[in-house]
């Protein structure tokens, strides 16, 4: 009855304005449920198709809770998305309604991942709402659909080989064209740097005013050079270096280097001679690095080519900056930090070389074991992806991503000259890719720090032992935050630990040692706890530090007590160093022999005293000690590693 009064009332109302067009009704049925959520698709310049998944109706623009993947997704790509979705409960039983059909819901996103792909001519998607019925079924009852042209991702880009990008690092001989007498100067402070650093191959300097630099002829072009080169280092100004390919091309140089800004960073001027750059390269056959880089290094082979001096150790650490000031800044880090690095490379611009090039020589570098990547752009967003992906199964891939916010955007793009896509598609592309992202450049290296030096954790069960109770409450709760997970102490770990510790011990996780200055209890804790099967890894807290306070008292009763045994002093704060480099030691050995991450948290600053590394080396061993300044640095290290290891495992 009630419908039939409202076909009358609508008929009567719009019948004359139709003009004796209206031919019937169009009747529903009336959905209820409390549930509403959204799912579509859209397409990224730099990713393509995108879906999405959140909270539907009215509440999607004022809460902002979408989850986002890049098609095509997997069925365990949707699934996480449900994992992700930011109000779980509204997926399970809800004010007396059933809960949600996961397989439909995971249905329906593997459907729009399939329409985003087979369909470029379809630029969006919004089912907004889907309802979610009583019995916990869904219905989509509104649905948007914008046709557009195709017109795809950015520009393909050719691809670098692997064994080319590799020989940029390993020159026999390098030309620094452009090379000035002056102090600070790019044309003097690179060539100084190699040859500072010990370079053992051929140097060979280039300026149109000739002359002697360092006892060496200065030739007044790139053909003088009497020997072959392999790698030409370029900092003459921008509009000198178009005509320099030809010189480098016709002299049988293969690659440069081109520090040299004033290109598509700088707006649209730049962009065209940059592109005509690449034209020139490309036909005579020299692969340019840059423009706009701060340089290459390769510890290696004692090949440091970058403005600012800092040569850090060999070792199996690879980083790649787009940025070549906090690149740099990195390295400056990882030097202070006893980080061994691999390879570094400032990308600059990446006319010719990209991101997406290095993820490709990463993975058959054998000396690569972390991949370290600050990035404020993705040239093709595809590629990447597939590529991180790859790699990352081998060898943990961790990224700093500049421009997350508007502001950092604006200066992103105004520093590389390329557009960086929106922060929330990139996560999730680095989600799909198991791609350890990080937020500073700290937890950066921290990331780094226990990849390098530590056997990988093999799940994310943790066990805490710690000099005083207030640490491991702390540190608890950061562990939950972080999604590590400290399970209870089985009996046999209690029972063992019930005859080294005081009767009045938690006998939980954490593990207070209640401040018994024990010197040997520490040593049997740890080993009890690293042989625990019910963990993947082990925090101690305040263990290594104790040093310090014994240096400050004697220091004070020597300043105080004319009276004070010396000798008898001196030896204490002997012991005590001795102590914690034999604790210190013993870590580093249960490590490699249960195969599982231990790390530490100084009592008063890095390494447990005035010492701030972070990476400690015990001869004889492969893995480090690391020792972290405070519990939130150890436990956020930790939790990248665990996801990491989750996704391997997967």
């Amino acid at each position: 009855e009630a419908l039939m009064q409202a076909a009358r009332a609508m008929a009567v109302e719009a019948g004359p304005r139709a003009g004796g067009d209206m031919d019937g009704f169009l009747v529903q049925p009336m959905v209820e449920g409390e549930r509403e959520f959204v799912a579509g698709i859209f397409r990224d310049r730099i990713f393509g198709p995108v879906v999405l998944f959140g909270l539907g109706g009215v509440l999607t623009e004022a809460l902002d809770t979408v989850v986002m993947r890049v098609a095509p997704l997997e069925r365990s790509d949707a699934a996480e998305m449900l994992g992700e979705f930011a109000a779980p409960k509204l997926l399970g039983p809800f004010r007396g309604e059933a809960a949600v059909d996961r397989e439909g819901l995971i249905t329906i996103l593997l459907g729009l991942s399939r329409l985003g792909v087979e369909r470029p001519d379809i630029s969006e998607v919004d089912l907004n709402p889907i309802k979610v019925t009583r019995d916990g079924s869904l219905l989509a009852v509104d649905a948007l659909v914008v046709l557009d042209e195709p017109t795809g991702v950015e520009e393909k880009r050719g691809k670098v080989e692997p064994r080319e990008l590799g020989n940029i690092f390993y020159p026999k001989a390098v030309a620094f064209v452009g090379a000035s007498h002056t102090f600070g100067k790019w044309g003097n402070t690179l060539p100084s740097n190699l040859l500072a650093g010990g370079y053992k191959g051929a140097v060979y300097y280039v300026n149109p005013r000739g002359g002697e630099l360092w006892g060496q002829p200065v030739y007044k072009s790139v053909g003088e050079i009497p020997g072959e080169v392999e790698l030409a280092v370029v900092t003459v100004p921008a509009s000198k270096v178009v005509e320099l390919v030809d010189q480098c091309a016709a002299k049988g140089i293969r690659y440069m280097l081109v520090i040299t800004s004033g290109f598509s960073e700088v707006g649209e001027v730049g962009a065209a001679l940059e592109r005509e750059l690449v034209e020139k390269a490309r036909r005579g056959g020299v692969l340019i690095f840059g423009p706009n880089t701060m340089g290459i290094q390769n510890p290696h082979a004692n090949l440091y080519l970058t403005g600012v001096h800092v040569r850090p150790s060999p070792g199996s650490t690879t980083l790649v900056s787009q940025s070549g000031n906090m690149g740099v800044q990195l390295l400056t880090f990882a030097q202070r930090q006893g980080l061994g690095i691999r390879a570094f490379g400032g990308s600059g611009n990446e006319a010719m070389v990209s991101v997406e090039d290095f993820l490709d020589g990463f993975e058959v570098d054998e000396l690569t074991r972390t991949v370290l990547i600050y990035l404020e752009s993705v040239k093709d967003g595809r590629r990447f992806i597939d590529s991180a992906r790859r790699v990352g199964k081998k060898k943990p891939v961790i990224i700093l991503k500049g421009g997350r916010t508007e502001a950092g955007s604006r200066a992103a793009a105004s520093h590389t000259g390329a557009l960086a896509s929106d922060s929330r598609v990139f996560n999730a592309a680095c989600k799909q890719a198991g791609v350890v992202l990080v937020n500073q450049p700290v937890e950066m290296l921290d990331a780094s720090a226990v990849f390098s030096s530590l056997p990988r954790a093999g799940g994310n069960r943790v066990a805490v032992m710690t000099f005083g109770g207030g640490w491991g409450v702390v540190t608890s709760d950061l562990c939950n935050e972080c999604g590590l997970e400290l399970p209870p102490l089985d009996p046999g770990v209690i029972e063992a630990l019930d005859k080294q510790l005081p009767s009045y011990w938690s006998r939980s996780n954490p593990v207070d040692m209640v401040g018994d200055p024990t010197p040997e209890l520490p040593f049997k804790v740890l080993e009890a706890l690293a042989s625990w099967e019910g963990c993947d890894a082990v925090i101690h807290l305040g263990i290594l530090g104790f040093k310090q306070l014994v240096y400050s008292l004697s220091k004070s009763t020597k300043e105080l007590d004319p009276d004070a045994d010396v000798e008898f002093i001196d030896n204490m704060c002997g012991l005590a160093e001795e102590r914690e480099k034999k604790f210190l030691e013993y870590s580093v050995a249960l490590a490699t022999r249960f195969k599982k991450p231990i790390l530490g948290v100084g009592l008063i600053g890095g390494g447990g005293g005035s010492d701030e590394r972070t990476l400690h080396e015990v001869e004889g061993y492969e893995h480090k000690g690391v020792i972290f300044p405070s519990p939130e640095r150890a436990v956020r290290a930790l939790a990248h590693m665990a996801d990491y290891s989750k996704f391997v495992a997967s």
